[in-house]
């Protein structure tokens, strides 16, 4: 199957404030919140990235989505580069590429009713303001929402965490996408409700033919959704694979680390030291060689003068770590 979305050395830089050192050597400091990742995504694939706050995840989400532009390296939804969509074939993008945010509560305008809310998109795309109120009813159907006329005339501070993510993805869906980016979709809800919001997101994948791209540092949660992994770490992707995979055999030492610190049920169940310590370093100075040895105990001479390449450790499962290089 052809590949809907690719990136090539895709890089996003930012600028960060100078000091007077700088200034005077004419310095221009740039923290680069992803730097240099490649990635496929296929028609129907389920892909988590997860990581650290700090790693990049939101970035690259924004990335595939056009939301902010890239510094460097090369972007392309069905073989046509994003840097350079501009009118109708922006809109066409806009049509088929959605968000849903990470927080419902900051995500939905609440001088607006939820009719307002879910036919915006819908407005924005030109679409004939006759197919409106059906096309928005029958969204707040798909969503679970089964009586429409019930929530079009509320505010969101008058519906629950769990009903106004069903807004956000009404929204999202409302015009017919084929790409969903996933931003923490539950992480702002009870755990109450998380495990209807996820089920839903399952359900809705299956029937809608969805490509979905779920960004979360809970590996619980990606293991439930996502049939593929990247774990990314102070803006590379360290690994990648199959998601029961990399659960079942992680092959860098972060992973580990990541699957480590899932809460367990039983509070007395001794737990493994983890495999790493101490604080994600800085996006605008990163180490030298593996951005990890700082924090990993298996770092040796190598891990700071070379950084390691992606290598495949077992059939689609790769890893950036020396331990792996002969």
């Amino acid at each position: 199957m052809d590949p809907l979305i690719e990136a090539f050395g895709l890089t996003k830089a930012f600028p960060v404030s100078r000091t007077w050192r700088q200034m005077l050597r004419a310095e221009r400091p740039r923290l680069k919140a992803v730097d240099g990742i490649d990635l496929t995504i296929r028609r129907g694939d389920s892909i988590g990235l997860v990581g650290e706050s700090g790693s990049g995840k939101t970035t690259v989400g924004r990335l595939l989505l056009k939301l902010t532009s890239i510094t460097s390296g090369q972007l392309t939804y069905r073989g046509d580069h994003l840097d350079r969509m501009k009118g109708a074939r922006l809109r066409g993008f806009r049509q088929q590429a959605q968000l849903v945010f990470q927080n419902p509560f900051d995500a939905l305008n609440p001088r607006f009713n939820i009719r307002r809310i879910v036919a915006e998109p819908l407005v924005n795309l030109g679409v004939p303001r006759a197919e409106h109120e059906t096309r928005t009813a029958d969204s707040l159907r798909l969503v679970g929402l089964a009586e429409p006329q019930r929530y079009l005339d509320r505010l969101p501070h008058q519906l629950s965490g769990g009903q106004l993510q069903r807004i956000v993805l009404a929204r999202a869906l409302v015009v017919g996408p084929e790409f969903l980016v996933a931003d923490e979709p539950v992480s702002m809800l009870d755990v109450s409700v998380r495990a209807g919001i996820l089920n839903l997101m399952r359900d809705l994948k299956e029937r809608l033919s969805l490509t979905s791209f779920t960004i979360s540092h809970d590996l619980t949660l990606v293991r439930y959704i996502c049939s593929r992994t990247l774990v990314m770490y102070l803006g590379r992707i360290i690994e990648q694979g199959p998601t029961e995979e990399i659960i079942a055999r992680p092959a860098h030492p972060y992973t580990k680390a990541l699957i480590a610190a899932v809460p367990r049920p039983d509070v007395d169940q001794p737990r493994d030291a983890l495999p790493i310590s101490g604080a994600i370093g800085s996006a605008a100075t990163p180490p030298s060689g593996c951005r990890l040895r700082h924090r990993c105990p298996y770092a040796f001479a190598r891990c700071a003068s070379e950084e390691p390449p992606l290598i495949e450790v077992a059939p689609g499962h790769t890893a950036a770590c020396h331990l792996h290089i002969a």
